[in-house]
């Protein structure tokens, strides 16, 4: 009995396993008879475009924003789309507050304008006091450095050069006479004179060296001793002087500088007075708002649709903040398409490239334009609320009628990157990289074969071939070939 019921069990696993094989088996077949997804390679026109969102705005606006402090209430308000003129009142906020202070602020300032009078009166005394008593000791200063002026730039340079001439002299009295010495000598020596002319002649010469000697010594006396006292003495008179001017100063500067302390205090407290009233002043005048321009009347809020944030609709009894947006004035009929460019399409979008633009409220209708201007920097609302997405804002420029257009209208703009009319194409997903080389799978006899290829732009959809391909050749999509 036991070893009936063993051959049954071993008989059912047997069986199971050979279900197995046969199931994995079909699916081997299945998957090697799979037919894979393939695509052909085509020629013809190509359109490589980037499309995008946006909003059309105003050309030329000026932007109205809340200039009073902290938040404030709208008492008055024009009603939206209603045409101004320059001067004409668009809004009154509450400025209350401002008006009821304004009167104990001018008190205060007229309080700390006596205070600052009387501060600098103050200090005009005190400095007309030190300046009187610097007056004289800057007057014995300015003798003193003529004196050491007029002894270096006069009497040391004429009595040096007197002695210098002097010693000239007596050089050339000795060159003179030690010339008549040896000519008297020759005499002599002949017995035409008696040697007491020789004696004399010598005698004469002699006088002259001691002269020059005594010459020379006395310039010497007078620049290592006498010259040197004297500029010495100078240089002590005007240094005394100095010190003199500077006792004189430090004596009266106390006074003034404590004159100008006080004066420097009242005028902050007078200066921030002034400040605080005329700010007051300045918030009240700017609670009432003006058109600076003709224009027709557009709420801020109107053209935040989409946004995060408050977007209820402007109107009297609203909170505002200070900056914040509170109309915008169109001052021109044109307008321009606002959109955001992905960085992944920075590469593509250039300036002055053509845009097709269609607006959701117009059906059926198709403005032309072109790119005007691309954001350096990428849009920081958009990467403050999602850090992992960058786009540029940009600028489309409009060229057809656009008097049918309204700020705030949403629109889709397509940019024309290039036109291709007689190229080879393939779906962008049918192109893998190896690496760093564009490759796609081309079905051959033989199977699938990689191929390396050339590629140019896309549009997200199909790709540019430059090389490596030819039309009519079919290649796989990339996910038939994983």
């Amino acid at each position: 009995m036991k070893t009936n019921r063993t051959l049954a069990i071993i008989c059912l696993t047997a069986a199971i396993v050979v279900v197995v094989l046969v199931i994995n088996n079909q699916k081997h077949a299945k998957a090697d008879n799979e037919v894979s997804v393939f695509v052909t390679v085509k020629r013809g026109p190509l359109t490589i475009d980037v499309t995008e969102a946006g909003t059309i705005k105003a050309l030329e606006q000026i932007i109205i924003k809340s200039e009073v402090e902290g938040y404030t209430t709208i008492l008055s308000l024009v009603p939206e789309a209603t045409r101004v003129k320059k001067g004409d009142l668009l809004a009154e906020l509450d400025a209350t507050d401002f008006k009821d202070d304004l009167i104990m602020q001018q008190i205060e300032v007229q309080n700390a304008e006596s205070a600052f009078i009387g501060a600098t009166e103050d200090l005009e005394v005190v400095k007309s006091q030190a300046e009187s008593n610097n007056e004289e000791a800057t007057l014995t200063l300015k003798f003193a450095i003529l004196d050491q002026k007029k002894y270096i730039d006069g009497e040391y340079p004429n009595q040096l050069n007197e002695m210098k001439k002097t010693i000239d002299l007596e050089e050339n009295e000795v060159k003179r006479l030690d010339e008549k010495l040896k000519g008297t000598q020759k005499l002599a020596d002949k017995k035409y004179i008696a040697n007491a002319d020789l004696k004399a002649a010598a005698q004469a010469r002699d006088r002259a060296k001691l002269d020059l000697d005594l010459a020379k010594n006395n310039l010497v006396l007078f620049e290592d001793y006498t010259h040197k006292r004297s500029l010495a003495e100078l240089e002590s008179n005007v240094k005394q002087a100095e010190m003199a001017v500077d006792r004189v100063k430090r004596k009266g500067v106390a006074g003034v500088v404590q004159a100008e302390a006080d004066l420097k205090a009242m005028d902050l407290k007078f200066s921030r007075r002034k400040d605080v009233l005329a700010k007051m002043k300045s918030q009240i005048e700017k609670a009432i708002i003006y058109a600076p321009a003709d224009g027709m009347v557009i709420y801020a809020t109107s053209t935040r649709v989409g946004r995060h944030g408050n977007d209820e609709p402007l109107s009297e009894g609203s909170e505002v903040r200070e900056r914040e947006e509170l109309i915008h004035l169109p001052t021109a009929d044109s307008v321009k398409a606002e959109i955001k460019v992905h960085e992944a399409n920075m590469n593509k979008v250039k300036v002055a490239m053509p845009v097709e633009v269609e607006v959701e409220a117009i059906a059926g209708k198709v403005f032309m334009g072109k790119v005007e201007d691309i954001a350096l920097l990428p849009d920081a609302a958009s990467m403050w609320r999602n850090p992992d997405l960058k786009v540029f804002p940009t600028e489309v420029s409009i060229d057809n009628d656009t008097s049918i257009l309204r700020t705030g209208m949403t629109c889709k703009a397509r940019i024309i990157i290039e036109q291709y009319y007689d190229v080879l194409f393939v779906p962008v997903k049918s192109v893998v990289n190896i690496g760093e080389q564009p490759t796609v799978y081309v079905k051959t006899d033989e199977g699938l074969k990689p191929r390396a290829v050339e590629t140019g732009l896309d549009n997200n959809r199909m790709i540019h071939i430059i090389s490596g391909l030819k039309e009519g050749e079919e290649v796989s999509l990339g996910a038939a070939h994983k």
